[in-house]
């Protein structure tokens, strides 16, 4: 975008039509290579101010089930992956979780309430790790199929709409052309300027349609970058998928915070938002598709693995109603974004939940269905085969 404004100011061409704001617009960052992919911290929609949000939503939601003050010397363990961005967007909602003075060393408190455990994204470390799209060395490598097949998929649907609104601002503008790169970074600045400045001209340049086929192109570029349509995206997400299914077998729990695209693979791996053909990149899907980045991983998404127990007589009452003696059962559930999403597969239980141990039994068998991360990365025999770290020493 900045190579974009440069080029209109070079060219000496005074904008007309949508594009006529332009001509007084100012970045909205002084320092661009200093703020580039660091969390924003301004606007009503800053992300430290998200970030912040959710832990205090969280705690709300999930007050009772909290250990403060924590055990002797046991803080509640959490973890982010190996970058600033992330970083402190775990930080932010862990204020927000648990308080200030979550971290002793903030406050100098007697105790710390929790500890941040920092997972490199670094190559070596296998299947052990939070961002597998860096471990998983044939992913990186296949030019076709692996990382770049989501931008590949990208450009062909980018051609179907862009060049029709290109073509409308050389009308407006006959001194200057753009190409559908940029006209496709006009759209992107939308949004990040909402982030640091709270609104944004650019989102008036475009049609609804347009901005419908924008929608597209970004649920396009993750259903094949690392969600369903690519082929190393289940086994990817089989990693967190394998870690999540013990921590629910053994009642423990656990917060971690990763990159937007690291949650694609785990909706692969759970086949959360099954499609019945891959997204075309010739033209828009229907409306009524179920996969949506835009609701699936917007600023702050989550996912959020609940476990439930449930008297069996409770949610039964055909069966004779509330019963003393009724069995103790367990179930699970996923909560993405605040709202239920059902498994395709498994929801018999009370709320759209599913049995407990027919959810262990269907991640077992999506794991035999889709192979073992070392074979089908490409690792050595005896690279890091799961992970190790997801689990809280109080336990």
């Amino acid at each position: 975008m900045l190579a974009l404004l440069q080029r209109i100011k070079a060219s000496n061409v005074t904008l007309k039509g949508d594009l006529e704001f332009v001509n007084d617009w100012q970045y909205f960052s002084l320092e661009p290579s200093a703020h580039h992919g660091q969390l924003t911290t301004t606007g009503s929609y800053a992300g430290t101010l998200s970030a912040f949000t959710a832990g205090t939503k969280l705690r709300t939601r999930y007050l009772s089930l909290l250990t403060i003050p924590p055990l002797p010397n046991s803080p509640l363990d959490f973890w982010a992956s190996d970058c600033v961005r992330v970083i402190e967007t775990a930080r932010y909602f862990a204020t927000g979780f648990l308080g200030l003075d979550w971290d002793s060393s903030s406050l100098k408190t007697a105790a710390a309430k929790a500890q941040l455990h920092v997972i490199p994204e670094t190559p070596d470390r296998g299947a052990d790790t939070l961002t597998p799209g860096d471990t998983c060395l044939k992913y990186r490598q296949d030019m076709q199929t692996g990382h770049d097949y989501g931008l590949i998929q990208l450009s062909k649907f980018r051609s179907t709409y862009l060049p029709a609104i290109a073509a409308r601002f050389q009308a407006q503008n006959p001194g200057i052309r753009f190409t559908d790169e940029e006209v496709y970074s006009m759209q992107e600045m939308c949004g990040f300027e909402i982030l640091v400045r709270g609104s944004s001209q650019w989102c008036d340049v475009f049609t609804q349609e347009d901005w419908l086929d924008f929608e597209y192109a970004r649920d396009v570029i993750h259903y094949y970058r690392a969600g369903p349509g690519n082929r190393f995206g289940p086994v990817m997400g089989l990693l967190w998928l394998n870690a999540t299914a013990e921590l629910l077998s053994t009642g423990s729990e656990a917060t971690g915070s990763v990159h937007d695209g690291d949650i694609m693979p785990l909706l692969a791996a759970l086949d959360l938002f099954p499609t019945e053909e891959h997204l075309p990149a010739t033209h828009r899907a229907a409306s009524s598709r179920a996969w949506r980045t835009s609701q699936i991983t917007p600023m702050n998404g989550r996912i959020i693995f609940e476990r439930l127990i449930c008297n069996s007589a409770s949610f039964n009452t055909s069966k004779g109603g509330a019963d003393s003696g009724a069995a103790v059962e367990h179930f699970m559930r996923i909560n993405v974004n605040d709202g239920i999403v059902a498994l395709p597969t498994c929801a018999s239980g009370p709320g759209s939940s599913c049995p407990l141990k027919d959810f262990l039994t269907l991640v077992r068998r999506r794991g035999e269905e889709i192979g073992d991360f070392r074979t089908t990365c490409g690792l050595d025999a005896d690279a890091p085969g799961r992970i190790t770290f997801l689990h809280q020493r109080r336990k």
